[in-house]
């Protein structure tokens, strides 16, 4: 697996001259008194009007009866490959895409005000997203934040490495609020991180896939859907950013522009997402796809008000083609 070029400092990026030319242009061709002006509006051309009725959202996944997983082995923080306990495709793909379920993204409405952040509506999107645990499961005793995405085995959910240090026994709960597990729970099995990281604490490789067991028989895509992963995206992005601060029992959002901070690294900024809230995803909103987690440069940002992610490339997709 090919690793990012390691960065020891940040590097400004360079900024970019605009060149300006004027072009005149004369026309002189007057048949008869008096001038006419046609306006003719290009049929590519989407209204505002157009954009909202794109698309609408799935219902909301049903949640489940039992907000407790059956007995599951301990979550092993192993990075080397192999056959996942509890997985239902133990076989690799050489394809990351192969299997993969198409998914309908929630389109944010037009007017949504952009650095703004507030408590997260329960929708088809929302309810992807989920907190950490390493005991009970209950108020205050989630860490990180974690999301599920689109795969072959649909039993993978993305976090930030720098999650995972020191911990283990994990388990996710999607759609966590109040202390309640409206969708289940689930146990981690299998950690997988790149090299950089395992070698050096890359930041820019900070992001995991890890794999869950299933929960009551079913597995944890089957139940909430998954987000499609999307690598090599542009940097300027209008992106939702979810997260669960530590001392939170819902989870937050905030809508913005993303913008290249550095080589490998993301920038995003939206208030108050603090200690809790890394491994929130970064989503595209105009596709639904992952494009990063809160984490990277400063392990996600030394202030509440910007967070970051390392860049998503080949690297992250590997990781979801040896899990899967």
């Amino acid at each position: 697996m090919g690793r990012h070029s390691k960065q020891r400092k940040r590097r400004s990026l360079r900024p970019v001259v605009l060149s300006s030319f004027l072009a005149v242009g004369v026309v002189g061709v007057i048949a008869v008194a008096g001038l006419f002006s046609v306006h003719v509006r290009d049929p590519r051309q989407r209204t505002s009007a157009d954009s909202v009725a794109m698309a609408a959202s799935a219902p909301v996944p049903a949640p489940v009866t039992s907000t407790a997983a059956e007995a599951s082995p301990s979550a092993s923080a192993e990075t080397a490959a192999g056959e996942s306990p509890g997985t239902p495709d133990a076989a690799g793909s050489a394809d990351p895409t192969a299997g993969l379920t198409r998914q309908i993204p929630p389109f944010a409405p037009p007017d949504v005000k952009l650095g703004v952040t507030a408590t997260a509506a329960v929708n088809t999107e929302s309810v992807r997203v989920g907190a950490l645990f390493t005991g009970d499961i209950g108020p205050g005793n989630h860490f990180c934040t974690a999301s599920v995405i689109d795969s072959p085995g649909r039993d993978l959910i993305l976090t930030a490495a720098h999650c995972l240090a020191g911990v283990s026994s994990i388990t996710f709960v999607p759609g966590y609020h109040d202390g309640q597990a409206p969708f289940g729970s689930w146990q981690v099995t299998k950690v997988y991180t790149a090299d950089g990281w395992q070698n050096d604490n890359d930041p820019d490789e900070d992001f995991a896939v890890l794999t869950v067991a299933p929960s009551d028989g079913r597995r944890i895509e089957d139940v909430v859907g998954g987000n499609p992963l999307g690598i090599n995206a542009a940097w300027t992005v209008q992106t939702r950013l979810y997260g669960y601060p530590d001392g939170a029992e819902k989870p937050i959002l905030c809508t913005n522009v993303t913008s290249r901070e550095d080589t490998f690294q993301r920038r995003i900024d939206g208030p108050s997402f603090p200690n809790g809230t890394s491994g929130g995803p970064f989503i595209d909103a105009a596709t639904g796809q992952v494009i990063g987690v809160i984490g990277g440069y400063q392990q996600g940002g030394d202030t509440n008000d910007t967070s970051y992610s390392a860049y998503f490339d080949h690297t992250v997709a590997d990781l979801v083609t040896r899990a899967s």
